[in-house]
């Protein structure tokens, strides 16, 4: 492989890296949000409890697993 080549692939890796991490915190940030509405005070209507539970946990668990899919940085195996 080129040098170049080389030096395209590694910047491709990055920025990648750079949005799975930023989209991961929005997504774990997101799961806390429905899962912890009632406790800051926040009352939804939509949707129901126990699936803005559901929705949050599963949020939460999307969201861990883009944040580790960043730090890993595995993209060309």
């Amino acid at each position: 492989m080129s040098e170049q080549e080389e030096k395209r692939r590694k910047a491709y890796a990055n920025r990648r890296a750079l949005m799975d991490l930023g989209m991961g915190l929005i997504y774990v940030a997101l799961g806390g949000y429905f899962m912890l509405s009632e406790f800051f005070g926040i009352s939804m209507e939509f949707p129901p409890k126990p699936f803005s539970y559901i929705f949050g946990g599963l949020c939460i668990f999307y969201g861990g697993f883009r944040i580790y899919r960043g730090l890993k940085k595995n993209y060309f195996d």
